[in-house]
């Protein structure tokens, strides 16, 4: 099984979460079908889906053949990787992976929401 932070990789490229990120995974397959072939088959996939854990092993293999590829992965991951900290008063929000209906991101709401 390839390791977590993979797999949260695979997911995130799966979901197009991280443009870059896909793009570089996309660029690194172009050249080998089946390759493209798991990503493809791994696009809009639930994180826990065995497309995506597909797509994970094939990086994890892209990776140990490609060390060079390996790291840009990771640098990737890391600058895509949001981190959030809110000071006294303040609010963070994000939304990842697929939505399957309306949100809302707000602070203070005077009233209702209608969609």
């Amino acid at each position: 099984m390839p390791e977590p932070v993979l797999m949260s990789v695979a997911a995130a490229v799966a979901g197009r979460v991280a443009a870059a990120l896909y793009t570089l995974v996309k660029a690194k397959f172009a050249d080998d079908p089946d390759a493209t072939a798991v990503l493809e088959a791994a696009e809009g996939a639930a994180q826990d889906s065995p497309q995506v854990r597909d797509l994970a092993e094939t990086l994890e293999a892209k990776q140990a053949s490609d060390p060079a590829f390996g790291e840009q992965l990771r640098t990737e991951w890391e600058r895509s990787s949001v981190g959030q900290q809110a000071e006294y008063g303040g609010v963070t929000n994000q939304v990842s992976g697929s939505v399957g209906g309306n949100v809302v991101q707000a602070r203070d709401i005077d009233g209702d929401i209608t969609f």
